[in-house]
Parts: C-alpha cells; sequence; structure tokens
C-alpha cells in the first residue's frame, strides 16, 4: 500500500505496551468504572505533555475520545456549526463525517507546491460565514503540507477578523523531526482553538485513542455528546496508556519512530528523483509519513492503479478527499509503512509505469 500513513508495525512498541497492560491489571487501584471525561491520570499526562509544547491546559481541559475521528464527531454535533470551512483536499473519513452531520461545506482549495492563497480564502469565508473552520497544521493528510507558524498567525488573523472558530488536527506534529519547530494552532490562539490529537498512528493503530483540548465553558456540551454516543472509553486500555507515557515509554518510542521516518523520507526523495520520469513533481514535507505526488494530467490515474494493482502495488486516488473537480493531478506517497528496500522495489514499479503511461 504506497498510499499508506500507517507506521511500519515493526516500529511499533508492542513488548512494551504488553508490559504496561499486564502491570495495569495486576494494579489493587484498576478502575471499576470509567469516567466519561476519561482516565484523570491520563489526562494529566497529556496535559503536561502540552504544555511543554507551550500550550496553557490543565487535565479538566482534556477530553479522551476514541481516537480523532471521535473528536471530530463529538465537536461537529456539541458544538452544531451549520457550515463548516476545511482545506481541500481534505482528510476524507472528516468530509463524510461533515456530510453526515448535513454541515454545509466551505473548501478551501490547498496546493501542497504553492503558500496558501490567503486572499481566496478569505473571499470564501467572507461570502460564506462558516461558524468553523477545520485545519490539519502538521502533515496535512493527504498532501503533507504543514503550514508556517506565519500562516498559522494569518488563519488566526483571519477567524479573529471574520469572527468563526478553529478546529485543530494536530496529529502530525510529534513526527516532526527535521523541520524547523513552530507552535501549535493552539499555543498560539489559546482556547479559542479547540485542539485535537490522537495516538493512534504513532503507536499502535488498535489502541483508538486520542482527545480534545476545549475551554471549560465547552467542555460540559462535548461530554454531554460523548456520554451519549459510547458513556466512555475502555479504562483499563487508557490505564496503560497512562502508564506507557509515565514510564516514558513514549518519548523513546517517537525518537526511534523519528530516526527511522528521517531515514526512509530521505531514501523516498532519493528514489524518485532517480526513478521518475520528467513532468512528475513531489512536495518535500521535511518529516511526517507522507508526501504529495504530482503527474501530468495526460496520465490516466485509473489505469496507472489498475496497472500497479496488477504488480500488488495499491495507491489511493482519494477522490472523496476534493470536493468539487480535483484541483491536483496526483497522490500521497506514504514512506513511513514499507521497510526501505520494499519502499525503493515500490517506486521502481510507479517510474516504470508512468514512463509506459
Amino acid at each position: 500500500y504506497l498510499s499508506a500513513v500507517f507506521v511500519d508495525p515493526a516500529l511499533l512498541p508492542h513488548k512494551q505496551l504488553s508490559d504496561c497492560i499486564r502491570s495495569v491489571l495486576s494494579l489493587p487501584g484498576l478502575p471499576t468504572f470509567y469516567d466519561a471525561k476519561g482516565y484523570a491520570p491520563l489526562r494529566e499526562l497529556i496535559a503536561a505533555r502540552l504544555c511543554a509544547r507551550g500550550i496553557r491546559t490543565s487535565a479538566d481541559e482534556v477530553l479522551v475520545t476514541t481516537g480523532s475521528q471521535q473528536a471530530l464527531d463529538v465537536v461537529s454535533r456539541a458544538l452544531a456549526p451549520r457550515c463548516i470551512a476545511f482545506e481541500n483536499p481534505i482528510y476524507r473519513y472528516a468530509r463524510l463525517l461533515f456530510e453526515v452531520h448535513n454541515l454545509r461545506l466551505v473548501p478551501l482549495d490547498l496546493d501542497p507546491f504553492e503558500p496558501i492563497d490567503f486572499a481566496a480564502w478569505e473571499r470564501d469565508l467572507q461570502s460564506n460565514r462558516p461558524g468553523l473552520m477545520y485545519a490539519i497544521t502538521s502533515f496535512q493528510n493527504p498532501t503533507g503540507h504543514s503550514y508556517s507558524t506565519h500562516e498559522l498567525e494569518r488563519l488566526l488573523a483571519l477567524a479573529r477578523r471574520l469572527d468563526f472558530a478553529l478546529l485543530e488536527d494536530d496529529w502530525g506534529s510529534d513526527m516532526l523531526s527535521e523541520s524547523d519547530y513552530r507552535p501549535s494552532l493552539r499555543a498560539l490562539g489559546g482556547e479559542n482553538v479547540l485542539y485535537v490529537n490522537s495516538f493512534t498512528k504513532k503507536l499502535l493503530p488498535s489502541l483508538r485513542l486520542g482527545y480534545v483540548l476545549c475551554s471549560r465553558t465547552a467542555m460540559p456540551a462535548l461530554l454531554a455528546t460523548k456520554r451519549l454516543a459510547t458513556l466512555g472509553n475502555a479504562a483499563l486500555m487508557e490505564a496503560a496508556l497512562a502508564e506507557f507515557l509515565d514510564r516514558g515509554y513514549y518519548d523513546t518510542h517517537l525518537t526511534r519512530v523519528q530516526r527511522a521516518l528521517d531515514e526512509r523520507y530521505h531514501l523516498c526523495l532519493d528514489a524518485l528523483e532517480e526513478l521518475m520520469p520528467e513532468g512528475v513533481r513531489w512536495t518535500t514535507p521535511g518529516g511526517g509519513p507522507i508526501l504529495w505526488l504530482s503527474v501530468p494530467e495526460s496520465v490516466d490515474l485509473q489505469a496507472l492503479a489498475a496497472r500497479l494493482a496488477q504488480r500488488q502495488i495499491r495507491i489511493e486516488l482519494m477522490p472523496q478527499a476534493f470536493v468539487g473537480r480535483p484541483h491536483l493531478h496526483g497522490f500521497p506517497v506514504g514512506y513511513a509503512f514499507y521497510p526501505p528496500e520494499r519502499l525503493r522495489a515500490a517506486l521502481e514499479s510507479l517510474g516504470q509505469e508512468l514512463r509506459r503511461a
């Protein structure tokens, strides 16, 4: 799966997680009942990590969720904006979620090869007046785009001027190893920014734990909405994650993942430079798990995907990530999932098929 955003399973800390689960099971204080807001020690550890990143908060402002998807769902239903803006293309499951909730969509075109066209964004925001804007600020899925600090500040200024709230999905920030450090939108904008993050893709996909950070005034509505949907999360897994964080395993794991991603990122760039035909472009996100590969308009993407499938290579064309006719002609390439030798072999096959096209 050449478009995967997941991390290679061989890099995941299965043994340490197993140790933490066994440790929690042996504790006499294992929670008998769940806390709908989330296991209190876990929320405290999350808040401490956020404070270290310049986000002023406390455990009372953290709501633990079933991954970031539930966080988006809870915000969409609890705050009930009639109209929502977002980058186009967008994380496709967010777009489908917003449609299920019958929100009017305001797509803001994003080209990862160009600076953000804030003048065009402002025109669309001014004419549509959304109540909320959803933005993936680090290593956006599917383009790999990350906002610069200057772009984050311009977005905050737009939100203040046009009076809409911001929902930041910061899932990629822990993969920020080579790019320049930049604060999150929440760190710059304070509690006017709802903040979502997840441990899923970076730690273990089946863990399905994330959180939303909100103001204390917004928390009652979000908490009531979560209670109606799921009552609460599995306290056992929340306690195991708290143990994992408290032992320092997560930071050790992130260092290992960042080192591996840096190696695969450079291998991917070198292979693309060597193997891709003329007319093919790609972004250089500086970290994270994916980049965007742009191919000439003459290339039939569906036919390309079919030929690659015959070679047991899958690419994700993601038509559902776009609202309206796609303004980008290409697809994401993930370099985090495959070992280096398999990644190069897949890119070699891709280059051969693009030359045929």
